[in-house]
């Protein structure tokens, strides 16, 4: 099996290139541009996949707010010309979401289920939820996957710097300036290598259609950074904000917290794991999980 990564350069895409070993085809943005639609079935058709999973996505939160056309450009209209071209093709199509589909439910305080509503509260979350559209409306063999609070390493050479929430929390922690961290937003962190293991049992099973992965349980913002330094072993100045003080331009849920459709590992377990691989960085060995945080 051949399985064509688009997106090979980003955290999702680097652990579905170290898992899959010689049957990644990985795919960069140079090789494969969501920005191109007009070329994705050509590219495609030379590569020859027997399935493909698709990591790349317009992600940036807050600007996508001024930058309307280019979050539709890529989350939706790509994504649209991508699932046209894997119909072409007769090729089973792999797409990633997010938890920010929902979000409208201010009163939210259970997990949501793929047969719940979709409700975005920024552009964002909106061409996202387009995409899935596009993908469930044009292929018949797709996984929608759903998840949140992603974190994970970028693997592939030439990828670029790593940044993600637990990668800054630590360059911070490195500032000794006091951090400052939002504390009603509920979310599930989760380990990008798990996601990518999961949704490899999803595909052998041939359970096509929406998904939700993340690693189990929820928290906040706040006590997951306070969860990260704990396991760290970094002595630092936390404080708790709400996000109106926080200020940022695009509105986040209260309360995203999805029902898995798959049994996954709780998330502090997934996180003390990540951060056992990063050794280089902590420097220092890290306690065993207790009571307090799990």
């Amino acid at each position: 099996m051949r399985y064509a990564i688009v997106g090979a350069a980003g955290q999702l895409g680097s652990e579905f290139c170290r898992l899959l070993g010689d049957n990644a085809l990985p795919l960069f943005r140079r090789d494969l541009d969501l920005l191109k639609p007009e070329k994705l079935r050509a590219v495609l058709k030379s590569a020859g996949p027997d399935l493909v999973i698709n990591c790349a996505a317009y992600n940036f939160v807050d600007r996508a707010e001024d930058e309307v056309e280019s979050a539709f450009a890529v989350n939706f209209v790509g994504v649209r010309a991508l699932a046209l071209a894997c119909r072409d093709l007769h090729v089973p199509l792999v797409h990633f979401s997010t938890d920010y589909v929902y979000g409208l439910d201010a009163d939210r305080n259970t997990p949501y289920t793929v047969h719940d509503a979709p409700g975005p509260l920024s552009v964002y979350g909106m061409s996202k939820l387009a995409g899935e559209y596009a993908v469930r409306a044009t292929l018949g063999d797709h996984f929608v996957i759903r998840t949140c609070g992603l974190y994970g390493d970028r693997q592939v050479a030439g990828s670029g710097k790593q940044t993600n929430f637990v990668t800054t929390m630590l360059r911070l922690a490195d500032s000794n300036r006091p951090i400052r961290v939002v504390n009603d937003q509920h979310c599930t962190p989760t380990f990008a290598r798990d996601v990518a293991a999961v949704t490899m049992e999803l595909v052998k099973g041939q359970r096509f259609g929406l998904h939700h992965l993340t690693n189990d349980g929820s928290t906040t913002w706040f006590e997951f950074a306070r969860t990260i330094f704990h396991l760290a072993n970094r002595d630092v100045q936390l404080e708790a904000i709400s996000s109106e003080a926080y200020g940022a331009k695009a509105r986040r849920p209260n309360y995203s917290v999805l029902e898995n459709t798959y049994p996954m590992r709780p998330w502090p377990e997934a996180l003390q794991d990540y951060l056992q691989t990063r050794e280089n960085v902590l420097g220092s060995a890290l306690p065993s999980i207790g009571n307090e945080i799990a």
